[in-house]
């Protein structure tokens, strides 16, 4: 079988990964403890990766469609924050599990989302320029958002998490993008590696907090996992929402929809687990897990309605 096909074969089965992932680490938590160290290391090496495959087109489509970016942007940073608050209120959780929820809210959108919404037949191209303006706005937001909305909940290390996003997501992901632009062609041939690197960091992400919350995760209600189905199924029907108030064709609609749904769930969980504990990364893992089984329902029947 060709490389190339294998590879993309490999990325399409991301939700596999991360799933199996977490069930061996909660059968054999060391498995992915002694991770823990490397853990930061690991999404800087995922954002390199991501920078290495973006192309300039698609800075130049963020540009062209300045207005439906914007929109889809301060609707990502507005509605999964004060969502996820809301619902850390009525539900009235844990502080460690109500910041964690709020984190995971604050984040920008998941990588994976371009996936999705290229399975899905959304628009891909506004699928990737969300995802980028975010994420290059996140070492501000996501802790500037976070200061705000939990800040009565738990003290929090507002310039430290400036500084670990920074580090973590925006320098990783500019040197690569410096790299894509002075290796040019010849890094071409080897673009297609990095997008099963992102996806396997990913999951050794996710395994890691779950080994960490093992023993917690046995205490989990029914109740913890309504919540964050709830986070998740929002943001999907309010994105989707929000595309048709503004008039967006029914592609962006999907698009937006899945940005919003779904959020950059593993700089969540490491964020948590630098600058609080292992309870508070938990949300944004179950989430992943939550999310992986929303989009296995919608991607299908949208797929087949394009």
């Amino acid at each position: 079988m060709h490389i190339e096909k294998v590879i993309n074969i490999f990325n399409r089965l991301f939700v596999l990964w991360v799933m199996l992932a977490g069930l061996v680490a909660f059968i054999h938590p060391p498995v992915f403890i002694f991770l823990r160290s490397y853990m930061e290391l690991f999404f800087a090496m995922t954002m390199f990766g991501i920078g290495i495959v973006l192309n300039p087109h698609d800075f130049v489509n963020i540009f062209k469609n300045f207005k439906v970016v914007l929109i889809g942007v301060a609707a990502q940073f507005s509605i999964m924050p004060l969502s996820a608050w809301i619902i850390s209120q009525l539900f009235a959780f844990s502080d460690e599990f109500s910041l964690g929820l709020i984190l995971t809210g604050s984040a920008p959108g998941a990588m994976a989302s371009n996936v999705l919404s290229y399975l899905a037949g959304a628009d891909i191209a506004y699928s990737v320029s969300l995802t980028t303006a975010s994420t290059f706005l996140a070492p501000i937001l996501t802790p500037l958002l976070t200061l705000f909305l939990a800040n009565t909940i738990l003290n929090i290390p507002f310039w430290d998490l400036v500084q670990s996003v920074s580090l973590m997501v925006l320098l990783p992901l500019l040197l690569g993008i410096v790299c894509r632009k002075l290796l040019g062609e010849r890094i071409e041939p080897y673009t297609k590696i990095f997008p099963v690197l992102s996806s396997l960091f990913i999951a050794f992400i996710c395994g890691l907090v779950i080994a960490l919350n093992r023993n917690y995760l046995l205490d989990i209600t029914l109740w913890i996992f309504i919540a964050v189905l709830i986070l998740n199924l929002g943001g999907l029907s309010l994105g989707y929402l929000t595309g048709r108030l503004f008039s967006f064709d029914k592609l962006k609609k999907r698009a937006l929809s899945i940005e919003i749904g779904m959020q950059n769930a593993g700089l969540g969980s490491v964020l948590a687990l630098k600058h609080f504990n292992e309870k508070t990364a938990l949300p944004a893992i179950i989430f992943v897990f939550i999310c992986i089984f929303t989009a296995a329902i919608l991607v299908p029947i949208w797929s087949k309605t394009r």
